[in-house]
Order: C-alpha cells, then structure tokens, then sequence
C-alpha cells in the first residue's frame, strides 16, 4: 500500500469517528456548556451555537464504514520460519541449531526432564530449591559471587531453574566471550556445589513466601481452583509449607542432579551468530563422551477433581470477589484442540469476546473476565471461566457466567465472530514467533512433548479449516456449566447470603500449618457455610 493510500484510509477513520462523536448528544452539551460557562480568570464569550448534525451524522458514519469497508487486507504471507538443525548425539542427547546472524551474540538453553511434579510430597520445594543453588550454589572451582562477578566482566548471563516437570539451564553472551562462557555453562552443568549457605538463603525466602501467600485475593483464587480442578493432592496443585522445605538437604540436591542430569534427559539448543558445522563439533568433543544414563519416567498423576458445587474462602480485607468456575479440559494431541481455541478466542479471548461484551461493557458487572477450555502439552489442561467483581454483585456475576456458557452451546458464533476470533488468533500467532529464538524454543517444546517438529507450521492452516460447525460442536462437547466446581474469594461480611441463595457452599481452609513449635496462622475451616 503506497503513501497516498495510507494517508487516505487514516483520513476516512478519523472523519468517521469525528462523525460518531458529533452523533452524541452528551458530546454537542459538553460543547455547548463549555462555551457558554467560562472558566475563572477568563472572559465570558458568547456561546457559538452547536450545528444540528444528529440527523446527518448516521448516514455520514454509514458512507464511511462502506468506504472502510472497501479498503482490501491482504491475505497473511507464507508461515516459513527457519528451521533449527535436529542432531542426537550417541548418548541420546538431543541438540538443535540455530545460526542467526543479525547480532554477535551466541546462547543456550538445556532443558533436562525432572521437576516440581517428580519430587516426594514430604519435601515439596526441593525442585524449586535445587533450580536456585544449582547457580547460586556454584561450581567446585567457583562459588555463585565469583560466577557472578566472571559473568558481569563480560555481559553475560548463565542461568538456572525448576518447573513442573523439568528444569533448566541457559546462558547468554557475546559471540567473542562464547569460549570462556561456554566452559563455565558446562562446569555448572557437570559439577554443581550446592553450597549450604545458599541452600539455607533460598529456604529463607520460600519461608516468607509461604508466611505472604495468603496476601493477594487472586493468588489465592488461582492456587485454590487449581486444586479443586486437579484434586489437592495433585503434584500439579501441591505447595511448599515450613515443614516440606525445612526437610529438604543438601545431599537432596546432589542425588536430584545425579538421577535426572545426564544426556538421556537432555534437550539443547544453541542459537546466534556461530557457524553449525563448528559449534556441532565442539558439542560433540564435549558432550560425546559424558554417558547416557537413563531417561526419567513419566510419573503416573491422577486427576480427582472435586463435585460439583460452591466453595468459598474468605478474605475479610477485601471489597470484591474473585470467582473461578474450573474442570478438566484437554491435551494439544486432541483432534478437537483447533476448534477449542477458536471456541476459547470467542467466547473469553479478548475485548470482542462474549464473555467481555456482554458481562462487562454492557453489563458492567465485572472488573475483569474471561476464561475457556485448558489445553496441556502432556495432561489435561484446565477449563477456568473467571471474574472480578465488587461484593454486592457476586451472585448476577455468577448467573451471569453460567448463562453465557449456556448461550455459546444454544447459539452457534456468527460468520463476524467466527473471522475476529481466527483474525485475532493468526494475526497474534506471527508475533509469538518472530524471532529464530522463538522457533527454536517451541521445536524444543515438541521435541520434549513428543509432538510433531512440523506442529508450529501445521497451526495456521489448522485454525483456518474450523469451522461454525466445529466450534458449535466442541462447545456442546466440553462446556459444562452444571459441572463446574465455582470457587469465590470474597468477604463474607459483604456477601450476604448471596452464595447459599445458588445453593450449599463449602468453606476452605486456607490455613497455614506454622513453623515446628508456632502457632497456626488463621484461615477459613471446611465446612457448610452460612454466606
């Protein structure tokens, strides 16, 4: 599109919306009571009289939609992102490679199967705390503060981490430091000290995370519809206590990185300026003789979701209510995962969505709102449809939810929803990967889930091949209103008797179990409540 194009499309949508501004009346009262009351210190004028444009503003907002309407969006280019070079060395470590030469800078990122959901529930934190110390902790030859300063002489970063169910080492520096940073990543990688004054500093930290986790409203909100989802005694949902963090050691940490750090467990990928032909032969002098080992099972993790019902936790400092109505959703493997996420994209996906427009702009019920079917890499995501709310408009926001749930599966999305949803998404999709970086991040994501390395370019001409159809489908497939357990973080005092209007409710307890010898923080007891 050429300059002169540019500059008339802009014109045409800035003429439309001074059309729709003058429309209004408040906007021609506004204008009229400005002129006609002056502000002190300054001189009265006589008021210039306001034109009568309420009848012509319609038809001139119609003339400017048709001509916008008129403007041509050409279609998406090609999805073509360079692919990363796939190599699996001797001792199934698995490595890619991808050159980018915009900027002298070369990094890395090892992700090694292990984490949060591998860990005994009597020691809940030990992944966290071996992801901290692994770096802080330092190398046989270096502690964490001489890392450090090595690491700030060059710009550099060398980091590590836990998740759910891996953990992570990375580093990042310029392509002439490439030698010097790269010897250190693989001295961390292969000989860890786990020094007990950092273990004891981490500990510390996660001791005031626990003694804060019942701070904020939405926090407790996500951590406590997790579990009514996933059952609480999930290793997805479980948290760290005094009790579980205090029992971790450090020869914890040396028999975790002994089981899971070897090369059967390893996926990296290396990007930035280098030559592969070069960096595949180092990895190879490096890595070629380090021995297999073996890879970590998949744990075996039930899912023992709660019924159906309401359940509260009270929270007297606040003036609004976190509501989160939750089940078990889907995996990305489901032939149904397209369909959801158009499904999802219109029902609670944005400023468009039904959810928004319907509870919040024209309701004005809710702070926020949103929510759809959850979808995860290797076990059932999460459905949550959630709201903020002020107190006094819990129980509306609560119909309000199920009633939208109930219309997306009675009226089927319109042929405008069905191209903002798949616009949105595959307009969105381009900038998640943008970069080589990016690419080479989601091919280790397949790689590690076991999904098709061809997954990313089979996306967008997914999304573009569901249909009205599809999307009435899944809905009345996965959406189940009736089903859901509905979580509200809210004050008691507040709501009245608003949720046992909806039915019986069951209290949580949020209590924190205290520190050996302490009493118990004060939280809410499970029982039938009187809200």
């Amino acid at each position: 599109m050429n300059r002169t194009m540019k500059a008339k499309n802009v014109t045409r949508v800035v003429l439309l919306l001074v059309a729709i501004m003058a429309a209004s009346p408040l906007w021609a009262q506004a204008s009229a009571k400005q002129s006609s009351n002056p502000q002190p210190g300054t001189t009265a004028t006589q008021a210039v009289p306001v034109p009568d444009v309420s009848k012509e503003a319609p038809q001139q907002a119609e003339k400017l939609k048709a001509q916008l309407d008129e403007i041509k969006i050409p279609p998406l280019p090609p999805f073509n992102p360079q692919q990363p070079k796939r190599i699996e060395l001797p001792n199934h470590m698995v490595v890619f490679l991808q050159e980018d030469h915009e900027l002298p800078i070369i990094g890395g990122t090892m992700r090694i199967r292990g984490g949060s959901i591998y860990e005994p529930a009597q020691k809940t934190g030990l992944a966290e705390i071996y992801g901290v110390v692994w770096r802080t902790g330092g190398t046989e030859t270096r502690t964490g503060d001489q890392l450090d300063d090595f690491l700030e002489a060059r710009a550099a970063k060398l980091e590590t981490s836990a998740n759910d169910d891996s953990t992570v080492i990375s580093f990042n520096c310029l392509k002439g430091d490439f030698n010097d940073v790269f010897t250190a990543f693989n001295e961390l990688l292969r000989q860890p000290e786990f020094r007990q004054d950092k273990i004891d500093l981490v500990k510390r930290q996660l001791y005031g995370l626990i003694s804060r986790r019942n701070d904020d409203v939405d926090d407790i909100a996500s951590r406590e519809a997790e579990k009514l989802a996933y059952g609480k005694d999930n290793p997805y949902t479980r948290q760290e206590e005094y009790a579980t963090v205090a029992a971790v050691t450090r020869q914890d940490l040396i028999d975790w990185h002994d089981q899971y750090v070897h090369p059967a467990n390893i996926i990296f990928g290396i990007y930035g300026d280098f030559d592969s032909a070069a960096i595949e032969q180092l990895i190879r002098k490096t890595f070629g003789d380090w021995p297999a080992g073996s890879r970590a099972p998949e744990p075996k993790i039930q899912f023992a979701p709660v019924k159906p019902g309401l359940y509260f936790v009270n929270k007297e400092d606040v003036d609004q209510s976190s509501i989160q109505m939750v089940g078990l959703g889907i995996t990305r493997r489901d032939p149904d995962y397209y369909p959801v996420v158009v499904m999802n994209e219109i029902l609670g996906g944005g400023f468009a969505s039904r959810l928004f427009v319907n509870l919040r702009s024209k309701l004005g019920l809710a702070y926020s709102v949103g929510g759809g079917i959850g979808s995860g890499w290797d076990h059932r995501g999460m459905d949550d449809f959630s709201a903020a709310t002020k107190s006094a408009s819990t129980k509306e926001m609560i119909d309000g939810l199920r009633r939208e749930l109930n219309d997306l599966i009675t009226n089927p999305p319109t042929p405008v929803e069905m191209k903002r949803a798949k616009d949105s998404i595959l307009n969105s999709f381009v900038f998640n990967f943008d970069s080589k970086e990016k690419v080479l991040a989601e091919k280790m994501r397949y790689e590690f889930y076991g999904y098709p390395l061809d997954f990313l370019e089979q996306y967008r001409s997914q999304i573009e091949k569901v249909t009205v159809d599809d999307v009435n489908r899944v809905a009345k497939k996965y959406i189940h209103p009736e089903q859901y357990p509905t979580l509200v973080v809210g004050n008691s005092t507040q709501l009245g008797n608003q949720l046992t209007s909806l039915g019986a409710v069951t209290d949580i307890d949020i209590t924190i179990p205290p520190p050996p010898g302490q009493p118990a923080q004060p939280g809410a007891a499970e029982q039938p409540s009187s809200k």
